[in-house]
């Protein structure tokens, strides 16, 4: 199941493709992974309006195990997590998302970047994140 959306002013689009996900195609969408999505779409366009000129485009991807949260914008330059620093002010975006997420990845292509970032639908038996899930990227479920 793929939802592409153009971004406006709130994240319920995000929250609607995951109740989609779980109501249509029965996923184990936790509030946990709601939460992180939804931060994590939050960090990346914030960085990506601050830092690149430009369209964005925000596409999430849901597997059977897994929300792929896939931003891309026209600047080719990789962004990159400053060194720790628990005096700065700001700038901990990039640094919060690679915490949360399963897997995170930057591709160049031929205008711009593409990010991705991993996300385990379902919580693991501690209530955090099911282990060995960011592997799992050919279940794609549903139309």
């Amino acid at each position: 199941m793929r939802a592409a959306y153009a971004l406006g002013g709130d994240d319920s689009c995000i929250a609607d493709a995951l109740d989609q996900a779980s109501d249509n195609h029965h996923l184990p969408v936790s509030a946990r992974a709601r939460d992180l999505t939804q931060l994590v779409v939050s960090e990346l366009v914030t960085n990506t309006r601050k830092y690149a000129p430009g369209p964005v485009l925000l596409e999430l991807c849901i597997t059977a195990r897994t929300v792929e949260v896939i931003v891309w914008d026209s600047d080719p330059t990789v962004p990159a997590a400053r060194a720790a620093d628990p005096s700065r002010i700001g700038q901990h975006g990039l640094e919060i998302v690679k915490a949360v997420v399963e897997d995170f990845d930057v591709q160049r292509e031929p205008v711009g970047k593409r990010i991705t970032a991993r996300i385990a639908l379902a919580d693991g038996p501690d209530g955090g994140p099911r282990r060995g899930v960011a592997a799992d990227r050919d279940g794609a479920v549903g139309p």
